[in-house]
């Protein structure tokens, strides 16, 4: 009977691409034994003797989760929302359908929202122009009726309905959204007594306990145990990826709804799971109550949300582009490219320096940069730590506003092959000529105009039609003054060596190894 209801639910729409995965299931089974022992008897063997430490941490675990959840259930609530069938093909309904790709049934990252859709068979519209039903779930965040949801929850919602853990329905309105991060917030009216939880202030660690509560397939008021698996996962969603991972089951519908540490503090909201089959096996995905906090503030004080603008299109810095560049370690984010009259751009900043922190707090990579950036208000005035021709300096800048139609790029995964070390000489591989000489190239650079498919460079992902523009971080107009840098690079001991090259998508940084 369930395999026919989960095949006839519609599904959420795959962000990841495919990778082959096994999964295995395992069940624990926790017991603490008592034996009684006559005098002088010795007793060998599992649970025959419990230390004292053992035993006042068996004393410390929590029997059950009953006292946090009638704490906290009654300010979770059901979220139903209505979509013209017609208006909406294109977004929704897209958005929240699972691939069923059989040749990776094994691999699949979904938004948990789930669809009702009326008549026809296997509950599909038998005609246009009908409303569908999605389901999700949210929770209070204050007296006044104030919640909090998912984006993909109420976007391109016509109506949205709340229903109460007591049974009591409420009409509410969108305030404001914010696809990115995918949260959105709502308000309920007419009451200023609603049930509510806070976020917490602190940060979980990896293997404490989270309860979570929710809609998952309609079936309000669900409540759901396990632990912090890991934190700061990128799922390949957007820039500003920085999941709680857990394992307390979540399910399509689930969407929205908190996760609770033991003290009813909300640690995370719901938004995404891993899963071959539409429902849960154990790995899903939380956006951060820190990063939840930030946005929802700004939806409740303007509707929408804000963001400072660098200004530059970034790539991580790898080993080999460290080790090129003369780094101790592979940190920070190397600028590709400063757009024209962006913030970054008017102070200075240029292609091939290596942002290594902000406001003094140190930069992982790229990602990190990017949601760093992200947090910061439009005007902020913020100082860069810049690694230059190296050495390091100091850039001040007041950040610009991040339009709505860009997104910082923090690309951390286009071509991995570019990444992957291996066998290389001074030669590169390549056939070059000067831009200059090469219509439709510039005036600036080398353009490759061959590519030896087993050569280094072209396991870096150059390609004919590639501009070269610098080597080392010198400027290049001909072969010879490539052949120069790369003997130069060679004989200062550096393994690898690092070149500048437009092609058609973007202007990206490649380090080419060196024997």
């Amino acid at each position: 009977m369930n395999d026919r209801a989960n095949s006839d639910t519609p599904t959420s729409r795959k962000i990841l691409k495919p990778r082959r995965l096994a999964l295995l299931g395992t069940v624990a089974a926790l017991g603490v034994a008592v034996l009684a022992a006559s005098p002088g008897t010795s007793h060998f063997g599992p649970g025959s003797f419990i230390a004292p430490a053992q035993a006042a941490e068996s004393a410390a675990t929590p029997p059950g989760f009953g006292d946090l959840v009638s704490k906290v259930k009654p300010a979770v609530i059901s979220v139903r929302v209505k979509i013209d069938q017609d208006n909406d093909k294109s977004a929704m309904l897209q958005q929240n359908r699972m691939d069923q790709d059989e040749q990776a049934p094994f691999d699949q990252f979904s938004r948990q929202f789930g669809f009702r859709f009326p008549g026809g068979p296997n509950g599909m519209p038998r005609q246009r122009h009908q409303m569908i039903t999605g389901e999700g779930s949210g929770f209070f965040i204050s007296a006044d009726g104030y919640a909090v949801t998912n984006n993909h929850v109420v976007d391109h919602a016509t109506s949205v309905q709340v229903t109460l853990d007591d049974g009591t329905s409420y009409t509410a309105k969108v305030v404001g959204t914010d696809p990115k991060t995918d949260l959105a917030l709502i308000k309920v009216d007419g009451k200023t007594d609603f049930p509510f939880v806070k976020f917490s202030d602190q940060k979980p660690r990896i293997g404490d306990w989270v309860v979570a509560v929710g809609n998952p397939f309609g079936l309000g008021g669900t409540v759901t145990a396990g632990i912090v698996s890991a934190s700061g996962r990128d799922i390949g969603n957007g820039p500003y990826d920085d999941f709680i991972q857990i394992d307390a089951p979540i399910n399509k519908g689930n969407s929205g709804g908190p996760a609770f540490d033991m003290s009813g503090n909300v640690i995370g909201v719901n938004t995404a799971i891993f899963s071959p089959s539409g429902g849960s096996v154990g790995i899903g995905f939380d956006i951060p109550a820190s990063t939840a906090k930030l946005v929802v503030a700004q939806l409740k004080d303007k509707g929408a949300v804000t963001r400072g603008w660098l200004g530059v299109q970034v790539q991580p810095v790898t080993s080999e582009i460290a080790d090129s560049l003369g780094l101790k370690e592979a940190r920070g984010a190397i600028v590709d490219n400063p757009q024209d009259g962006s913030p970054a751009a008017k102070a200075g900043i240029a292609a091939g320096d290596v942002i290594t922190a902000v406001n003094g707090t140190a930069i992982r990579d790229s990602r990190d940069l990017a949601r760093t950036i992200a947090t910061l208000a439009p005007g902020s005035s913020v100082k860069l730590d810049v690694f230059r021709n190296g050495g390091s300096k100091t850039l001040t800048l007041a950040l610009g506003e991040l339009p709505n139609e860009r997104q910082a790029k923090a690309n951390g995964s286009t071509d991995e092959s570019r990444e992957q070390p291996g066998a290389g000489t001074p030669r590169l591989g390549l056939g070059l000529a000067p831009a200059g000489e090469v219509q439709g190239a510039g005036q600036k650079g080398v353009v490759v105009t061959e590519v030896d498919p087993q050569g280094p460079a072209a396991q870096r992902g150059i390609q004919t039609g590639d501009v070269i523009l610098n080597v080392g971080g010198k400027a290049v107009t001909n072969v010879g003054e490539v052949r120069s840098e790369l003997a130069q690079a060679k004989s200062s001991g550096k393994r690898s060596v690092l070149l500048q090259v437009r092609s058609a998508e973007a202007t990206r940084f490649v380090a080419v190894p060196l024997a």
